[in-house]
């Protein structure tokens, strides 16, 4: 999981509105920064179809070998024909390379015999796309730090990261050509009313001197397609008959801020369609001309992609990637907040070490995929069995802990009985009678923290398994 945090702050700092050469060494960074992979190199289509190497990340020598050079439309097609398919992701295992098929620079590294193990001439790649599907480039990366070729957590991590890289690279393209052709604006009314209507982003003018502050002036097609707002029904309108109840006064005092500032305003916010459906809108505001009449450029983008991807990354955060289930970390931020209001209101709770028997037969005889689908189940189970505002946890194995706030000790005999109950049930199709042992401990005002809590809990398992034993 300290993958997962680091990249979810490298993902931050990738889509912080950066130009286009910022935004690409942001990424090649990110996959050495977050994803512990100790080369990343990022081919940009050009144009005619060609791939140049614009950003490289983790090893000097492999800059210097590799950046700038440019290669041919097809110089993947060959590699990808072999390679196996990991979702968004190709892997060209080295076995598969024929004699004298290398091309590009190989790390000087050992080779290990373990047939796990990563290679020095083993490729894996994640093509970039924009939002349209659009190839915009390709990432490879080379030496995970663990030196074994990913698992699927890694692999999703990864893909995950492309989809957002791929989607900040055309957004950083646009705003470059943004950038550029603004100052071409400045010189000729005519070209700005070709870039305004031919921009492939949502544009807008506002008001923002005299009553007509706050006016929507124009839009263009983007800015409807985005919005599913006719033009109609927004030119004229005030921008803040658009925004939330709760937004309009901090709109307000954004606009009286931007009015006293040559900086561009950078914003996020939800957006609700004509339909109900919200969307998630970012974009920049920027004044133009000279007072009075000075109007705001308003440029927008649906990021909803982005932020769902964020919003993924956070979960995997703090979650068990098989049950759904919070985990540690989450359990530990829970913990925090119960010992608190506990020490406040004097009310004890309790935490619960849940331990499932004879569970390792089940992997043995059935497999572990059908394993990973019991402990989908029992996890749903302990979940249904526990009253609203528990949390129950997978700390690994086949371990849980369930944290009950403000229990009494009736409640608490009859929350075991519950989740006894509950795990002991037979599981579809093994006939194997997976049960639980339960050890409790009570959190007070006076507890320690989490980890001795737990302790204590599991050893008080593994007493009530001796004494039924």
């Amino acid at each position: 999981m300290t993958a997962v945090r680091r990249l979810y702050e490298v993902s931050a700092r990738m889509g912080a509105g950066r130009s286009l050469a910022e935004t690409l060494q942001a990424v090649v960074d990110g996959v050495v920064d977050g994803l512990g992979f100790g080369i990343a190199v990022l081919n940009l289509r050009q144009p005619d179809g060609k791939f140049e190497v614009i950003a490289v990340s983790g090893s000097p020598e492999a800059r210097e070998a590799l950046l700038g050079t440019i290669s041919a439309a097809d110089i993947f097609d060959a590699e990808f024909a072999i390679a196996d398919v990991w979702g968004g992701l190709r892997f060209v295992p080295h076995e598969r390379l024929g004699e004298g098929e290398v091309v590009g620079w190989v790390p000087d590294v050992p080779v290990s015999d373990d047939p796990d193990a990563w290679h020095p001439l083993d490729a894996l790649f994640a093509p970039l796309y924009s939002p349209d599907r659009e190839l915009v480039g390709m990432l490879s990366v080379d030496l995970p730090e663990d030196q074994r070729r990913p698992g699927p957590i890694h692999r999703e991590l990864l893909e995950i990261f492309a989809t957002q890289a791929g989607l900040a690279i055309d957004k950083a393209r646009l705003t470059d050509q943004l950038l550029a052709e603004k100052a071409l604006l400045e010189a000729s009314e005519t070209t700005f009313r070709m870039v305004f209507e031919g921009a492939g982003n949502g544009m807008a003018t506002v008001a923002l001197d005299g009553p007509e502050s706050g006016r929507i002036l124009q839009v263009n097609d983007s800015f409807c397609q985005i919005t599913g707002y006719a033009a109609e029904q927004l030119v004229g309108a005030f921008a803040g008959e658009f925004l939330r109840d709760e937004e309009p006064e901090q709109t307000r005092h954004e606009l009286a801020r931007l009015a006293h500032s040559k900086t561009p305003y950078r914003f996020e916010r939800i957006f609700t369609q004509p339909s109900g459906n919200e969307i998630w809108l970012g974009g920049t505001a920027a004044l133009v001309g000279r007072d009075p009449g000075r109007i705001l450029l308003v440029q927008i983008d649906d990021v909803t992609a982005r932020k769902d991807a964020e919003r993924e990354l956070r979960h995997h955060a703090a979650h068990d990637p098989l049950t759904g289930l919070p985990n540690r970390r989450l359990l530990q931020h829970r913990f925090d907040l119960v010992l608190e209001r506990t020490r406040a209101s004097g009310r004890p709770g309790a935490l619960l070490f849940c331990d499932l028997n004879h569970f390792k037969l089940v992997n043995d005889s059935y497999g572990h995929e059908a394993g990973d689908r019991a402990l989908r189940e029992i996890a749903t189970r302990l979940s249904n069995a526990v009253r609203h505002g528990d949390t129950v946890a997978r700390l690994g194995g086949d371990e849980f802990a369930i944290l009950a706030e403000d229990i009494t000790p009736e409640a608490l005999t009859t929350l075991i009985t519950r989740l006894t109950t509950a795990v002991n049930r037979p599981l579809d199709g093994i006939t194997i009678a997976v049960t639980t042992a339960i050890g409790t401990t009570p959190i007070t005002p006076t507890s320690p923290d989490l980890d001795t809590l737990l302790h204590t809990a599991d050893q008080a398992m593994y007493a009530t398994k001796t004494h039924r034993t």
